[in-house]
């Protein structure tokens, strides 16, 4: 295919003939020009509203080679609703930016110069048109997104602005063919129980000549051939015992490398095909009440993270911006990705790169917090969008489920919509009827549920944690992170804690002087409706009042690591009766006060370092039980907002998610603040693989004299976990007493802390000196007498006296009881 990536313009409103970059958009294209200020920036997002509702035309002429019998104008993603002109005459239309257009142009194109248009309709003016013919229907966000195939989050959301884009947002080019051309190349990979592997490989051809032609198939050194005289084949390829693929952490991720020719009677080569994929099998086990994804017959416990579209402008997200960002979650110890219905089918970048690295994915169809129209226009939109992804990653071994929508069953049920919908149309029609036959059609080897969350029955509650998926947001709505222990869930599909990003990232992004958690910027990026003020109910219940902007910026992403901390390490504990933590969120798209673990200057809060040792193979953590029911079967009852204390005394739960044996040697100790012991215990055990094993504590051990000076220290190896009896604002704690070291070599510091009294959540901040620093670990408690050393990465050197002072090291102590 010739790319037809040079020489566009733009124009619409009062910009004419502007420069643009293809692939790209209006927004980027009027930010490259210095037309408009950078939207990530201060309040700048609120001056750009214009460009969501004005018409936008693209241009560029071309050359083309007028000796093949069909010329295809082949768009990939035009975004979204657009007119297309060569030549002064109309080629054809587009109306959702899911999915790729091929329009036949031959006879349009002339010898010499060809004049190519694309005019974008305002996607306001398109959705409110739509709306106004099939009627209102509620969503999240009072915003029409639900009314135009279209990533619904350029609307906005409670972690993202408000930036509605158009452009051609994927290639573009000129595919001149003959006699035929590979317009459908659909694999299924299946294992079969004697370890054979088997390619079923369904092929759709169009064609420009009726005469036969030839389909050749190869993978792992075997080959298929088929003589074709109509459109649709089925080449088969068998491989004996060929390595498997699995997730990562399980065994390696072997990939095999599939290709297709298709050539004339006479021996000319026509088109080609070709992707990697994998060898495995993948199960979804929902009998009872279960819900457990099972990769080659391994029962797998999900260490997930929802993903949203990395940026709002997708031609800035390259290949190596998801390396960086899939390497993150990598070293976070996570293994799924979920991909969030409220962006887009993500990339081939981004499967190639999970193909690779291990990671499983679920891919949400493209409907969420929305009811959605079931009627025309949007409904053959709709089918052709699923029919076309379905197929584009169905060869991909990373993909392991599909779900039918975000929220909106769930929505149906609770968030009063049924009123107001007056019994018109709201999505169920897709998720439980189109949908599910697609992907039975196209992709029968994968796993579908209707929606997330989903409770595996249409008469049941859709967020009922006792089956199926759920999600858990009463937690930040209204109560305290402490009721993730009144859960009892099988498979939790989103979760999760605000906090703001890296200072730096905030002192990039915002001129407020001073910062302060409500000054003009700061209050803008905070998207979530009463935000603020459960960020302050959060720390109100767990921690020292904040004196000033540091301290609040401290605490905060504190709570947000522990309350994501304490929920993973529950969940984890419960297994086998929860097999699944998937944390919202991974990611952000700009630089904002959110759920992430990496903001959106891609630098690790605080709440990083914590995910990744509560999803670390080797699990120690402390966890209330009971005699009479070491894991409870249903959810304990909560008033709302007020501190859960779970009933039962804390026992020692150990997880192993590492693939042998996990043999256990541990001292547990009731110590006091001073660090000296009140009590001990050691206790060893065995814990087998894919296992957790709770280990009752003596009662001396449990019971606390003065619960507000004491603390169960748990250490095994290099693990160790505490239970504190009391809340950190109810602790008295010494004021901090430590001594340093700092040693530097090149772009490498080492930071050791020696404590001469407790200290709590040690964190270091060397971003505050340098925006390139970062440092090794976050939030980490010593006793008197301990030690520990962050290593920290920068660009520049950095001020060593500096770096062990506030506001760059810190620990609760530091901060008065007032």
């Amino acid at each position: 295919m010739k790319p037809l990536h040079e020489g566009w313009t733009i124009s619409g409103g009062e910009v004419t003939e502007l420069p643009a970059t293809v692939p790209g958009c209006v927004h980027t294209a009027l930010l490259a020009a210095g037309r408009i200020e950078d939207p990530y920036l201060d309040e700048n997002e609120t001056k750009l509203a214009w460009i969501g509702r004005t018409d936008w035309s693209y241009s560029t002429t071309f050359t083309a080679d007028l000796g093949a019998p069909r010329l295809d104008l082949v768009c990939a993603g035009l975004d979204t609703v657009a007119e297309i002109e060569l030549n002064g005459s109309p080629v054809g239309q587009t109306a959702n930016m899911h999915r790729g257009y091929r329009f036949d142009v031959r006879p349009f194109v002339q010898a010499g110069t060809n004049s190519l248009k694309i005019k974008f309709n305002s996607p306001y003016a398109y959705a409110e048109e739509v709306r106004a013919k099939l009627g209102d229907r509620p969503n999240a966000y009072p915003e029409p997104f639900n009314f135009i195939r279209k990533q619904a989050c350029n609307f906005g959301w409670d972690w993202g602005p408000t930036l509605v884009t158009s452009g051609i947002w994927q290639p573009i080019g000129l595919h001149a063919w003959s006699v035929a051309r590979l317009a459908e190349v659909r694999p299924q990979v299946t294992v079969a129980p004697d370890g054979t592997g088997r390619v079923e490989v369904r092929v759709r051809l169009e064609r420009a000549a009726e005469e036969p032609v030839t389909i050749t198939a190869s993978v792992a050194g075997r080959r298929a051939q088929a003589t074709v005289d109509g459109i649709e084949a089925l080449l088969i390829l068998t491989v004996d015992e060929p390595s498997l693929w699995w997730p990562r952490g399980f065994g390696a991720q072997s990939l095999y490398d599939l290709s297709l020719t298709l050539t004339a009677a006479g021996g000319e080569a026509l088109d080609s095909w070709s992707r990697r994929i994998g060898f495995r099998s993948v199960r979804v086990d929902t009998a009872g009440d279960a819900f457990t994804l099972h990769v080659n017959d391994v029962p797998i416990f999900v260490r997930g993270v929802n993903w949203i579209p990395d940026d709002v402008f997708a031609d800035r997200i390259t290949r190596a911006r998801l390396s960086s960002r899939f390497q993150q979650a990598a070293d976070a110890n996570v293994n799924f990705l979920r991909v969030w219905g409220g962006g887009r089918y993500e990339s081939e970048d981004f499967y190639e790169l999970a193909d690779e690295m291990g990671f499983l994915v679920g891919q949400d169809f493209l409907f969420a917090c929305a009811a959605y129209p079931e009627e025309e226009p949007l409904r053959s939109e709709v089918e052709a969008e699923a029919r076309e992804n379905v197929i584009r990653l169905s060869a991909h071994p990373s993909l392991v489920l599909w779900t039918g929508n975000n929220e909106n069953i769930w929505g149906h049920e609770d968030w009063d919509w049924k009123a107001p919908l007056a019994g018109r149309t709201w999505g169920a029609g897709y998720y439980f009827e189109l949908l599910p036959r697609i992907v039975a059609e196209l992709d029968p080897s994968r796993f579908y549920w209707p929606g997330s969350p989903y409770s595996k029955v249409r008469n049941r509650h859709p967020n009922d944690p006792a089956f199926g998926t759920t999600h858990i947001w009463d937690v930040w709505n209204t109560d305290d992170y402490t009721k993730y222990a009144a859960y009892r869930p099988r498979f939790v599909a989103e979760f999760g804690f605000q906090a703001p990003p890296a200072f730096s990232t905030l002192r990039r992004a915002l001129s407020d002087d001073p910062l302060a958690p409500d000054s003009p910027g700061m209050a803008h990026h905070q998207k979530a409706t009463g935000g603020d003020q459960k960020l302050e109910r959060g720390l109100a219940n767990h921690l020292p009042a904040p004196r000033d902007f540091d301290d609040w910026h401290y605490l905060t992403q504190l709570n947000q690591a522990r309350a994501v901390a304490f929920g993973i390490e529950h969940f984890r504990s419960l297994r086998p009766l929860c097999m699944g933590s998937i944390m919202w969120q991974l990611n952000d798209c700009w630089p904002v006060t959110s759920w992430a673990a990496i903001d959106g200057d891609a630098r690790k809060k605080p709440l990083w370092y914590a995910m990744r040792d509560a999803y670390a193979d080797h699990l120690l953590t402390l966890q209330p039980r009971t005699a009479e029911a070491p894991i409870p079967g249903g959810p304990d009852p909560v008033t709302p907002g007020e501190v859960f204390t779970p009933a039962g005394a804390p026992a020692l739960v150990a997880v192993n998610d590492g693939g042998l044996p996990w043999s256990i040697s541990t001292t547990v100790t009731r110590r006091n603040l001073s660090g000296d012991v009140l009590a001990a215990a050691f206790l060893n055990a065995t814990v087998a693989p894919g296992n957790a094993v709770t280990i009752p504590l003596p009662a001396d051990l449990t019971t606390a004299g003065d619960p507000a000076t004491e603390v169960i220290v748990a250490e095994s190896d290099d693990h160790r976990t505490f239970w504190f009896f009391a809340e950190d604002k109810d602790i008295a704690w010494p004021a901090p007493a430590f001594t340093t070291s700092v040693a530097s070599e090149g772009q490498s510091t080492t930071v050791t802390v020696t404590a001469g009294t407790i200290l709590r959540s040690l964190t270091l901040y060397p971003d505050r000196l340098d925006p390139s620093a970062e440092t090794d670990r976050a939030g980490v408690t010593l006793l008197p007498g301990d030690a520990v050393t962050f290593t920290v990465n920068s660009e520049k050197e950095l001020d060593s006296a500096a770096l062990v002072a506030r506001p760059v090291l810190r620990c609760v102590n530091d901060i008065s009881r007032g």
